[in-house]
């Protein structure tokens, strides 16, 4: 057999690793950290040593799939198409809306996803949106929406050059980053440490990262707003706001100075279990630091006070004088362009922009409004069931796996149950997938390109890495972005062929094109519309390739078309394998802000709202004694959809009830023996883990199992199946300003099923 190496940048989490792949003709025999890899430097974490695995996983579906009751058989595509085609046809006819779309977490590594997914949205034209952001994300997206204008224009922590860090509920130990894309994260805080800075961790748990950290301070599940308020309260009452980069681009400080008022060490304190001192001494490190940045992520996102939070990160280093400056919080310039890159129309002056707008439309049964243009999926369930007008009797779910990682999952689980229709693009027929009429498969990572448009808006450096099919299609394989394409012909009334797919790719790039030539900063040149078509559809490249192609050359670092021979395309990208490092973060602004005002909006009317209706009220409570309940992440698992995988589950269980001791000895708990917990909305059975890793009052399920689920053919997960948290939370608690689940902090109780001592 032919021995070659490969090189390309894992899918697999959000840290973009580059691998090292060695090949047999086809076969994938090892897999290493690259160690030229110009972001991860050869570090690699045991998620990317599994895609082996995952490549050759006989549960893997490798043809399109269609149910007739309880039976299931492989057919050609042409046969799967023109299924789907009756299904959605009748439904589609009678009302576009009557047919939901979900799209999970994994879209967000896959290029063909990225580029196609929306047309698929855009061509179906149903107002039922959902997706796994109202499961992790969507608050910081609303918090910078409304304080900096984009939905990923965020501010990540320049790790690099950080001398001290504050992580409030995120364990970068176990996940990498999240909303802060970055290889080796356990590498680079320990460095801040070498160079003599030091990193502290907020979080209801001791986890990996709290283990390593210089301090670790345990905080009461969804109070993390309530102890941001007392370092703002700390910084403005001491003198200490130093609005640096921002001095002049912000509005709102009189008003988050009268809102902080309240919010004094002393009366925070007893709400969040962190004393008055101490959250004086941080907010005092954080103001006095030369470069500090406060980062939130999961922990801050999934409770009920998600945006607030969310958006109290961003507040403290503003008035820190961290935002936008070396060492702090900055604002990533990604090669593609896109709503963070400064871009502005011609005459418009720099910074301003639209802004963000939420509810332009209600869900039906709820009325709750929609965010960057998708529901909670939290009421998903409910538009399924519910009768009358609008009602949902069709779905189609794009990767992910909602039946496990979403609220009131059994309520869900029903309601799929009970679809005219349903048809997933998905690699398993898992506890969600198994509701489908039809599933198409997509082919395996070696044989998809890859380059992270999403995530590296979010990188703690710019740099820009694109990986080309490590092995061809088979015959029987259409490539993602096709069958994307394919769908979208369906939905729109075009016809399931591959001719209709091959349409809607040249109007996918023509779009594209129309919106690089109308960009001001776009470097095209005076090239028209039609002179950049015909250069991108010229040397055999089609679908997402072209496209990226043009974003690439159009971007920021970009060739400009022969402009700039130093320039960026996809050419230069493919002639480094190692990827191509674009500098450490720059100053952004005000060139990269969107609001309306061309500011930082740092008391947006909507947030100010919440923190005088529901935040303030709520200093009132105490912990009273009751259980709540959080989740936890592994470094070996990414929600649910790599538990197949024998080399990333084996070991000492780890869908376990962790309890701290007192509450153990209190409850009559066992270790390792099973313990029921209940909650509002449903119950289930666990076995306990007893840790002092974990604050009283406090108890812990990692999110992403439950593989029991009959029908699903994981055949790996079902021997591991572990319980579904999601069975505990609850569907009707939302955070009001960005429609998340609350998945943090969930009131349960505990019992015992092995009395102690039997």
């Amino acid at each position: 057999m032919a021995k070659r190496t490969a090189f390309r940048t894992c899918p697999l989490c959000e840290a973009t690793c580059g691998l090292e792949l060695h090949m047999d003709d086809d076969e994938l025999t090892l897999v290493r950290g690259d160690r030229d890899d110009v972001f991860s430097r050869g570090y690699l974490c045991p998620k990317g040593t599994a895609l082996k695995q995952l490549e050759a996983d006989p549960d893997r579906l490798r043809a399109p799939m269609v149910r007739t009751g309880d039976s299931w058989r492989e057919v050609g595509w042409d046969e799967a198409f023109a299924e789907i085609e009756r299904g959605l046809g009748p439904i589609i006819e009678a009302s576009r809306d009557a047919v939901g779309v979900y799209l999970g977490n994994p879209n967000a590594h896959n290029l063909g996803a990225m580029v196609m997914g929306k047309v698929l949205l855009q061509a179906l034209g149903s107002a039922n949106v959902f997706s796994a952001s109202t499961v992790d994300q969507m608050p910081k997206q609303v918090s910078a929406g409304l304080m900096f204008g984009g939905a990923l224009t965020v501010p990540v922590p320049d790790l690099d050059r950080c001398d001290y860090l504050l992580i409030l509920g995120a364990n970068p130990f176990a996940s990498n980053g999240s909303l802060m894309t970055v290889p080796d994260v356990p590498g680079r805080l320990r460095a801040i440490r070498a160079r003599g800075g030091r990193f502290v961790v907020v979080d209801p748990r001791r986890s990996k990262t709290a283990e390593e950290a210089d301090e670790h301070l345990f905080i009461r599940p969804g109070t993390d707003a309530h102890f941001l308020f007392g370092l703002v309260h700390t910084i403005i009452r001491e003198g200490l706001v130093r609005l640096g980069a921002a001095e002049g681009h912000v509005d709102g400080l009189e008003a988050v100075s009268r809102l902080a008022e309240h919010y004094a060490p002393e009366v925070v304190a007893p709400t969040c279990g962190i004393d008055a001192e101490t959250i004086r001494r941080v907010a005092r490190d954080l103001a006095t630091t030369e470069r500090a940045a406060v980062y939130g992520r999961i922990g801050t996102c999934t409770q009920e006070f998600g945006t607030l939070a969310s958006w109290l990160v961003d507040v403290v280093n503003t008035l820190a004088g961290n935002l936008d400056r070396e060492g702090g919080a900055m604002f990533t310039l990604p090669a593609t362009g896109g709503a963070n890159t400064g871009a502005t129309k011609a005459g418009t002056p720099a910074g301003v922009g639209r802004g963000v707008r939420f509810g332009r439309r209600h869900s039906r049964v709820r009325d709750l409004p929609e965010f960057f243009g998708e529901f909670p999926v939290a009421a998903l369930a409910e538009e399924i069931e519910a009768p009358g007008d609008g009602q949902i009797r069709a779905l189609i779910t794009v990767a992910g796996n909602p039946v496990l990682s979403t609220p009131d999952s059994g309520a869900l689980d029903r309601a799929l149950g009970s679809l005219d229709f349903m048809v997933s693009v998905d690699i398993y027929r898992n506890e969600t997938t198994r509701h489908a009429n039809v599933i198409l498969p997509v082919p395996g990572v070696l044989s998809r390109s890859h380059y992270d448009v999403a995530l590296y808006s979010l990188a703690v450096r710019n740099v820009a890495n694109y990986s080309p099919p490590v092995i061809g299609l088979k015959p029987h394989e259409l490539p993602e972005w096709e069958v994307l394409l394919r769908l979208a012909g369906i939905v729109a009334g075009q016809g399931s062929t591959a001719e209709a797919a091959a349409v809607l790719d040249d109007f996918v790039l023509t779009s594209q094109v129309q919106k690089a030539v109308a960009r001001e900063g776009s470097n095209v040149e005076g090239r028209d519309a039609g002179e950049l078509f015909e250069m991108l559809s010229t040397g055999g490249r089609r679908g997402p390739e072209r496209v990226l192609d043009l974003m690439l050359r159009t971007g920021p670092y970009g060739d400009g078309f022969g402009a700039d021979p130093e320039g960026l395309s996809l050419d230069v990208l493919e002639a480094n394998p190692h990827g191509v490092d674009l500098g450490p973060l720059q100053p952004r602004l005000p060139d990269v802000l969107r609001t309306p005002s061309g500011k930082i909006e740092l008391a947006p009317e909507a947030i100010v709202e919440d923190v005088e209706t529901r935040l303030t009220p709520s200093l009132a409570r105490h912990a009273n004694g009751e259980l709540v309940l959080v989740g936890r992440r592994d470094l070996r698992s990414n929600n649910s959809w790599m538990h197949n995988l024998e080399v990333l589950v084996k070991g000492k269980p780890r869908c376990t009830l962790q309890v701290h001791p007192d509450d153990a000895a209190r409850l009559g708990l066992v270790e390792g023996a099973d313990a029921r917990v209940r909650s509002r909305v449903g119950a289930l059975e666990i076995p306990v883990e007893i840790t002092d890793g974990i604050m009283p009052g406090v108890v812990s399920i990692p999110h992403g199992w439950g593989h029991d689920a009959a029908g699903a053919e994981m055949e790996v997960a079902g021997r591991y199946a572990g319980v579904n948290t999601n069975l505990l939370t609850d569907g009707s608690q939302l955070d009001p300003l960005s429609g998340n689940a609350v998945l943090n902090g969930i009131p349960v109780t505990v019992e015992a099923l092995v009395p102690a001592g039997a």
